[in-house]
């Protein structure tokens, strides 16, 4: 199988389970309903606007439209490297890094027009009275739940974020990248700076 097509099974996979794993969510449980799987890990449905993990730094349609033009800026990054024949793990890295970015995308685009709010209540698909926001409005749907280290008060000590299958996604390529493919990612942007001077000298 060629690098093109292994990066892009990887990529419908991860959105797939990613996907699927939110819809289910969605629903079958209102905003705060927790299941305890082990007392290390709970599904608890939480909704944010924000980036990775509930951070919240811009505006939401700012974090919208970045996250778009972030997913397109992968996707050209791909291409580049299968032509110039990088590596195929680092190019499945990056691949799998833009399937955690397209992701959460879908979430911000689609979600707020498809649902309605699951406050109080379990959603529904494409309600009759319309979804809870405009479209590029949506919020998004987090559940994986890690508290590792709890105290006596029952506060979680380590890990409070609240994530999903996309920021796993997208934490688990960069780790990768960080750790093995560093030199890899430095020779290819160095590459392309090269490049661009070339051109802006000729």
């Amino acid at each position: 199988m060629s690098v093109t097509k292994k990066s892009l099974l990887l990529i419908f996979i991860v959105l797939l389970i990613d996907q699927v794993s939110k819809f289910y969510i969605k629903l079958n449980f209102r905003i705060g309903e927790s299941i305890e799987v082990f007392s290390w890990f709970q599904i608890y449905f939480i909704e944010n606007n924000g980036m990775a993990f509930g951070m919240e730094i811009f505006g939401k349609l700012f974090l919208t439209l970045f996250r778009i033009v972030a997913v397109g800026g992968l996707g050209y990054f791909i291409y580049y490297l299968i032509k110039k024949g990088a590596r195929t793990g680092f190019v499945l890295s990056v691949a799998l890094l833009l399937a955690g970015a397209a992701g959460n995308i879908f979430d911000s685009v689609l979600y707020g027009v498809l649902f309605n709010d699951s406050y109080g209540q379990v959603a529904s698909f494409l309600p009759a009275e319309g979804g809870y926001a405009p479209l590029f409005y949506g919020k998004v749907v987090d559940m994986l739940y890690f508290p590792l280290i709890v105290n006596e008060a029952g506060e979680t000590l380590f890990f409070s974020p609240v994530f999903n299958v996309a920021d796993s996604a997208i934490s688990v390529a960069a780790a990768i990248i960080l750790l093995f493919y560093r030199k890899d990612l430095n020779e290819h942007l160095e590459s392309d700076k090269s490049k661009k001077k070339e051109v802006e000298n000729a």
